[in-house]
């Protein structure tokens, strides 16, 4: 690991290769770092406690935790490197986030490790292209990081295989309900086919995960309609639907009103006297 690669504007990414065989001597550095495994095995002694590094792990140190990576393999890890003021303001303090109370390795699950990987290659972007915005936009990704290991923390544990998986696309799902997401998109994530995912779904949840989305997306077009005065488009957009009739007919079918019914209904119910 580069000892004396420190962060340009307080964000730093770069990779780092060990050989098999490989071992550093334990160290420790003023900024903090997230490790990335891309490829290969190892592990890390992080503040005394010796854990495995396989692909798709992530290990936050913060700044002056003593560690050391060593490699059973080629290793290949993307090491960002961040200064500490960048940490104290994730907005950790009005939330219990006991990720940034200490160093940490997280096993990332298929959904996470995705939204990671393409956190760093935007942050790879523009580190290397360096325009006038770039510093602003790095920023903003190193926050989505921060935001998205402390989630994959404080994540619920499912013990039984199926019911992870069902609960990683029912997680992801409450959080990405306004992409135009598909089963096999959703499928792709967990590397598993749609219609296992389906079923494992169903299983957990009586439902598929399309059925899913729709009724996510249905619980808060109401609650807009119902407590907001935007047009119905702006609620069709916000909630994700591409077009105007697909959101009415998804509408109808799951609420068995139009939206402007729906609206209209609401009101009189809750009108004074």
């Amino acid at each position: 690991m580069s000892k004396g690669v420190h962060p340009v504007n307080g964000i730093y990414l770069y990779e780092d290769k060990h050989r098999e065989s490989y071992a550093l001597e334990l160290h420790h550095h003023l900024y903090g770092q997230l490790l990335y495994v891309l490829e290969g095995r190892g592990s890390i002694v992080l503040e005394g406690r010796k854990e495995a590094l396989e692909q798709d792990h992530a290990v936050l140190i913060l700044p002056y935790a003593d560690h050391a990576v060593s490699s059973d393999s080629h290793l290949t890890l993307l090491v960002l490197a961040f200064d500490e003021k960048l940490l104290q303001t994730s907005g950790r303090e009005a939330v219990d986030r006991p990720l940034f109370a200490a160093s940490a390795l997280l096993r990332l699950n298929p959904f996470n490790a995705s939204e990671l990987r393409l956190l760093l290659r935007k942050l790879l972007h523009e580190q290397r292209q360096r325009d006038d915005m770039s510093d602003w936009a790095m920023s903003i990704y190193i926050q989505e990081i921060f935001l998205l290991l402390a989630r994959a923390r404080q994540a619920a544990q499912v013990t039984d295989a199926n019911g992870l998986r069902a609960e990683k696309i029912r997680s992801y799902i409450d959080r990405h309900y306004y992409e135009p997401l598909t089963a096999e998109e959703l499928a792709y994530k967990l590397g598993v086919s749609s219609r296992h995912a389906n079923n494992i779904f169903k299983e957990q949840y009586q439902m598929t995960p399309m059925q899913y989305l729709t009724e996510v997306r249905l619980g808060i077009a109401k609650k807009l309609l119902a407590e907001t005065d935007k047009d119905i488009v702006s609620v069709c957009f916000e909630v994700g639907y591409e077009s105007l009739p697909t959101f009415y007919r998804a509408f109808k079918n799951g609420v068995q009103l139009s939206p402007n019914k729906y609206r209209q209904l609401h009101r009189e119910a809750s009108a004074p006297g």
